[in-house]
């Protein structure tokens, strides 16, 4: 067996096994709500969480090549369902705050760092000593070539290293 494939079994390992990463198998069936899948999103879902081969190899129209795990599609910037995952839950934590009371804006003109990143929304009032909250919504899976390697050594580091580097 590879050493990339033995990473990668190990950052699957402590994906699966960091707290909360199973939370999504409780959730009510309720297709107004959005938590209701079908059977071929369970069968991939099922699938990435026991690492298992999910499709056949093909090469993507993003002309990468797909191995039959399946992780392509997570990083793929042609992939149609990457940016409905990012809206949806960029809608949730909006949703969230005005349901508490707190007026934000999504998507704020005006603000971005020296590199052009920009945050996903914005509170309207002040939220701690005078500034307000920024949140960026960042979709990884550990999986996936960038993130492995850190991975595989300690769970949930990928989406530390992503926050330090949106925010530093």
């Amino acid at each position: 067996m590879g050493i990339k494939i033995i990473i990668i079994i190990r950052a699957a390992f402590l994906a699966v096994s960091s707290q909360h990463s199973g939370d999504w198998l409780h959730a009510l069936p309720i297709a107004s709500c959005g938590t209701r899948l079908d059977d071929e999103a369970v069968r991939v879902a099922i699938g990435l969480r026991l690492g298992l081969e999910i499709c056949a190899p093909h090469q993507c129209h993003c002309g990468a090549q797909v191995d039959a795990f399946g992780r392509h599609g997570f990083v793929c910037k042609k992939a149609p369902g990457r940016s409905i995952r990012h809206h949806a839950l960029n809608d949730l934590v909006a949703r969230a705050l005005s349901a508490a009371g707190i007026p934000s804006s999504k998507e704020p003109q005006g603000l971005c760092r020296s590199d052009g990143k920009r945050p996903d929304g914005l509170t309207l009032v002040p939220w701690q000593s005078g500034t307000s909250l920024v949140w960026d919504v960042t979709i990884v899976c550990p999986l996936t070539d960038s993130y492995v390697a850190s991975a595989s050594r300690e769970a949930s580091s990928d989406t530390e290293a992503i926050s330090d580097d949106f925010f530093s």
